[in-house]
């Protein structure tokens, strides 16, 4: 099997107009010839009623008017077998009643050749010819030397004396034989020149339509080569489907040169937000080795557990691009939502005003659902400045986490920016005691994998309104 397209397009087609040429071809030789033979019958038949009708009409075995020539030997036979007249010239015949080719010193009317005193009764009438259809064989007759294959009609007559005989008239096989042999000829010698030139239109024209696939290909390689994803793959004019192949392949490149971006950006702000922790954690460890009495235990701590929630942000953030997705369960939310502010009360700066109506049910990840109430409290309470509101309600279908503050709020045209990942706004700068702007990012992309969306908007109280919607199951 060839190994490129245009190669088994060319075969495939090829090998279609082929078969449908040959069987096209087998199906015009088989329809000439039957026609042919239905003519060549017709012409049998025609002849022999001729000679049939002069016997008809009284007209004797020795004054028949006979076709001349070798087209059409005729040959009378009485019921016994015996030859009554037959064509001049005629000088051997087979396939029909008598291999005799000369009528018997009886075959005259008046002799008992011919049998006198009525006919059977499927003999047709006195002075009468058959009816029926005529009964055709195929044989050979000799004339003037000529051997040749014929179709004999065989066609009864009673004379008006009473005697029923057969004619017996050919018509020459070889003409319908000539032309079915020429056309057979012909086609099976222009077989191969259509089958080339179906060949070769087909290999140009798929030559033709695959030039931009392969346009496409080689500028994909140089991409790949030169690792630029901001070069695009040429886009034909025609609206094809290669056409819209080059156009899904721009958007995938787009798509890709995104994300390789971002992932290059988010690369390089953990490793700025990496680097602080860490130079200060050496900072304080070289001043210890110096100097022990003034080693900050509890300022080591704190830079540890930064540090340690940096890294556990970073890693979940990667595990969710990787795709990674634990398996899901049915979650009890209301009761989801009580052990997370029972364990964060202790510490809480402000306290949580909670409103849980009933005890709705989501499809999803216990620890990662605990994860976006956390992130979405911590967010709050950072910001607000004596209220945080919670609360958890079903609605239309859906399960409705609301989380407000009292706080400075989000501008709107801040609203869709915080959500990205390190993004900090400038209030949040002032406030944030060590956060890396990672809080609302990994909320954000928990809430979307399980098929929420998270929103922010206005509190009543002036602040920043954070809105989830999951699925209730």
């Amino acid at each position: 099997m060839p190994s490129s397209v245009r190669a088994r397009t060319t075969l495939g087609a090829t090998a279609v107009v082929a078969g449908a040429l040959v069987a096209a071809g087998l199906a015009v030789v088989l329809l000439l010839r039957a026609n042919l033979g239905g003519q060549t019958d017709l012409q049998a038949e025609v002849t022999a009623r001729e000679i049939a009708s002069q016997l008809a009409t009284g007209a004797s075995f020795g004054s028949l008017d006979l076709p001349d020539g070798e087209e059409h030997p005729v040959q009378v036979v009485d019921e016994r077998g015996r030859v009554l007249a037959a064509s001049d010239h005629l000088r051997k015949i087979t396939g029909t009643g008598s291999s005799n080719v000369r009528p018997g010193p009886t075959g005259e009317p008046g002799d008992d050749g011919g049998r006198r005193g009525g006919h059977g009764g499927d003999d047709p009438g006195r002075g009468e010819v058959s009816d029926d259809d005529p009964r055709l064989t195929t044989g050979s007759a000799t004339v003037d030397g000529r051997t040749a294959d014929y179709r004999f009609a065989a066609v009864q007559v009673t004379t008006p004396r009473d005697e029923t005989v057969t004619v017996y008239a050919g018509a020459d096989l070889a003409a319908a034989r000539d032309a079915v042999g020429t056309v057979t000829r012909a086609m099976l010698a222009g077989l191969p020149l259509l089958l080339a030139v179906v060949a070769g239109v087909t290999w140009l024209v798929t030559r033709r339509a695959l030039r931009p696939v392969e346009a496409v290909r080689a500028e994909l390689a140089e991409i790949t080569a030169a690792g630029d994803l901001a070069r695009r793959v040429p886009v034909p004019d025609a609206r094809d489907e290669i056409a819209g192949l080059a156009a899904t392949t721009n958007e995938t490149l787009a798509a890709l040169e995104d994300s390789v971006a971002r992932q290059r950006g988010f690369v390089a702000d953990a490793s700025h937000e990496l680097r602080s922790p860490i130079a200060s954690l050496r900072t304080q460890l070289e001043v210890a080795a110096a100097h022990p009495e003034l080693l900050d235990v509890p300022g080591l701590i704190a830079d540890v557990v930064r540090l340690q929630h940096l890294a556990a942000d970073l890693l979940l953030l990667a595990r969710i691009d990787a795709g990674d997705r634990p398996p899901e369960r049915p979650v009890a939310l209301g009761r989801l939502v009580r052990d997370e502010l029972d364990r964060r009360a202790p510490g809480d700066r402000i306290p949580v005003q909670a409103s849980i109506e009933g005890d709705p049910r989501v499809m999803g990840v216990p620890g990662r659902l605990s994860r976006v109430v956390g992130n979405l409290l911590d967010n709050a309470e950072r910001h607000a400045d004596a209220a945080v509101r919670l609360s958890l309600r079903a609605e239309a279908g859906a399960v409705v986490l609301r989380v407000a503050d009292d706080g400075p709020g989000v501008p709107p045209a801040d609203r869709a920016r915080i959500f990205e990942r390190f993004v900090r706004l400038d209030d949040a700068r002032s406030r944030d005691e060590g956060g890396a702007g990672l809080g609302l990012a990994i909320a954000r992309d928990l809430v979307v994998a399980h098929g929420g969306e998270l929103i922010v908007g206005d509190a009543p109280e002036g602040g920043a309104l954070f809105e989830v919607r999951l699925p209730a199951i």
